[in-house]
């Protein structure tokens, strides 16, 4: 249970993200973000690619693996439309975190572009560094906003 939804994290199955693409649009509105949806990180990263499980739903995702040097990278992370404001992206960062923690890493990074303000608010709230970053993509692309935050000692 997340805030009174029915709900609970799991790690992903492959069917699971091919039921968010079928509807990405509930969790990304008019972005298509379709292509960033690798699915072969699911196959190698299992245990760190987390779903939200509703009823009859995929509420939220994370997408997400341990780097060698131990960093828990976010690749991707979202909720449904009818699930955003319920704590469910805190709680899949959590989940993330526990699973990635178990697997060595010892802090945490996100990306997103300089004008996702939401993202940037909702990661700032959840004790991120954010700072901009020119030429995270390479030479010629936008700027990036790169979030990072220690995992602290283990509870």
């Amino acid at each position: 249970m997340i805030d009174g939804m029915a709900a609970h994290i799991v790690p992903a199955e492959l069917a699971d993200i091919q039921q968010v693409l079928a509807d990405q649009a509930r969790y990304w509105g008019d972005r298509d973000m379709r292509s960033l949806h690798l699915l072969p990180l699911v196959h190698e990263f299992g245990r760190t690619c987390l779903v939200a499980r509703g009823e009859d739903a995929i509420l939220g995702y994370l997408i997400g693996f341990v780097t060698p040097d131990g960093t828990g990278y976010v690749h991707l992370v979202a909720t449904r439309d009818d699930a955003r404001g319920t704590g469910l992206g805190r709680a899949l960062y959590g989940a993330f975190g526990e699973a990635a923690r178990g697997q060595g890493a010892v802090r945490l990074k996100a990306i997103t572009s300089v004008g996702n303000e939401g993202s940037i608010a909702f990661h700032r709230s959840l004790g991120f560094d954010a700072r901009v970053r020119e030429e995270y993509n390479g030479p010629g692309q936008p700027p990036r906003v790169v979030f990072t935050r220690d995992l602290g000692p283990q509870p």
